[in-house]
This record gives C-alpha cells, sequence and structure tokens, in this order.
C-alpha cells in the first residue's frame, strides 16, 4: 500500500493539465465504443465466433458494453478513475490478443492499433491517476459536501 500512496503523491505534484485532456478524451472514446457496441451487438457476437471466446460470446457482449459505458464515464468524469483504468485493462488486453490481432492478419483495419493505443493510455491512467480537473479532486478537497 505504501507503494501505491508514493505514486499517488508522486502523480499528484507532477501532473501537467493536458493529462486531464487526454484523460477525458480516452474516457469519451471508451463510452462511444460501448455505446457502439450497444447499436452493433449482433456484429461484436460475429467478431467473436471463430476466436477462443466463442462460448462466451453472450456474456462478452453484455459484460463489455457495461464495463466500456460506465467505466468510460468514471474515466472522462475522472470518478474512480483508477478503478475504472483497472476494469477496462483486461478486456483491452483480452480484444487484442483473442480477437484483434488474430482479424488484423486476415484484412487491414486499425482496431488493433486503436486498441493497443487505448491499453496503453489505460495503463498511463492508473498510473497517473485522476488529475486536478475531476471529481476525484473535487471531493477530497470538499469532503462535507
Amino acid at each position: 500500500m505504501y507503494f501505491i500512496q508514493r505514486i499517488d503523491n508522486w502523480a499528484e505534484k507532477h501532473h501537467p493539465m493536458w493529462i486531464d485532456f487526454l484523460r477525458i478524451l480516452l474516457g469519451l472514446t471508451i463510452f462511444y465504443k460501448g455505446i457502439y457496441f450497444i447499436v452493433n451487438s449482433s456484429a461484436f457476437v460475429d467478431l467473436l465466433r471463430g476466436t477462443s471466446l466463442e462460448f462466451l460470446s453472450y456474456f462478452a457482449v453484455h459484460f463489455v458494453i457495461a464495463v466500456h459505458v460506465l467505466g468510460g464515464l468514471l474515466i472522462a468524469f475522472g470518478l474512480l478513475t483508477r478503478f475504472a483504468a483497472i476494469i477496462q485493462i483486461p478486456i483491452l488486453a483480452g480484444a487484442l490478443l483473442f480477437v484483434n490481432l488474430p482479424n488484423s492478419l486476415k484484412a487491414v483495419n486499425f482496431e488493433t492499433e486503436l486498441s493497443a493505443i487505448v491499453l496503453f493510455l489505460l495503463l498511463f491512467i492508473l498510473v497517473e491517476g485522476s488529475g486536478p480537473l475531476s471529481v476525484d479532486a473535487y471531493l477530497s478537497k470538499h469532503p462535507e459536501e
């Protein structure tokens, strides 16, 4: 626990404002992807067919949609940011390894690159935290409200 507190203290002292805007953009991108999966849920199930995750396709669709929509909003608003990033990381890693990389060999698309960038940014936000432009920062400064 002491190590995590040291990382958090370092991140608070060295947190430029552009990282907050990057966090907001990342959260909105993940939220958008969740909405995209809602609209195209049958295409999402079809995407999982032929992968090692096919037997979990219907459960995975609902789980991924819920985590992307809720987690994207939490990251965008800066509320429970590290928790939201932690629950997104296994989904993005699974998408990258089991869905995007095998499909990128079949056709040219940018889903693999987008998943890799989002995964990297989630790891970055996990270390940096929510920053001063967030609900977490507001709640820590105004505990009585």
